[in-house]
């Protein structure tokens, strides 16, 4: 039976880089990025245009009344977002069916459900978010932690939304993950050391 490791985060939780280090010390593979290489190799579309399409919850359109009937415009934004979800579910399971993996965020741990994975959600207090978004920083626009804060938020709600849409689940909830891991003020290469051993090795 595959070892399949998900890994749900917080924006600034340290959850890249905790996956990338947990499928290292395990010797298996780590997916990330690559999900979205792969599926720019199957549809042919720009490469940030799938990242932007898998980020967000798809906008539908508005219904509008034409006599006592009420419409809705067909979505070609909607289509193609849920034709690009279908993508990534099958490019997550072909990886899932390959090899024992890792895999950071896409939500994996609903597509893989049949397939039984230790699921993991991370997450740290905001104080320690900006500190982790500060020492990663690679823009020359140096934000604010007013604006860092309000930048970290905005992606967890996006984050938060996509998950809801396509699964029906509230992302974050416990009840939804194995393990729940709060990286504020720790080592993330620390909690892979000690979760390395839980996973027998």
């Amino acid at each position: 039976m595959r070892r399949i490791i998900t890994i749900g985060r917080e924006f600034g939780s340290g959850g890249r880089e905790f996956g990338c280090r947990l499928a290292e010390n395990l010797g298996v593979a780590y997916y990330d990025q690559e999900i979205i290489t792969a599926i720019v190799k199957k549809t042919e579309l720009s490469e940030r245009y799938v990242q932007q399409m898998l980020e967000k919850k798809p906008i539908a359109s508005f219904p509008i009344h034409i006599g006592r009937t009420l419409h809705t415009l067909p979505s070609p934004m909607l289509e193609q977002s849920r034709l690009l979800y279908q993508q990534q579910c099958q490019v997550i399971r072909e990886m899932a069916e390959k090899s024992d993996c890792v895999i950071v965020g896409r939500c994996a741990d609903y597509i893989l459900r049949e397939y039984h994975p230790f699921r993991i959600f991370m997450y740290a207090n905001m104080e320690s978010k900006i500190e982790r978004c500060r020492q990663k920083e690679q823009t020359q626009k140096i934000l604010t932690d007013k604006e860092l804060r309000k930048s970290i938020l905005e992606v967890d709600r996006q984050r938060s939304r996509y998950y809801g849409f396509y699964t029906d689940q509230t992302w974050g909830d416990r009840t939804n993950y194995d393990l729940c891991v709060n990286t504020t003020n720790t080592s993330i290469k620390e909690i892979a050391i000690a979760l390395t051993k839980l996973f027998g090795k």
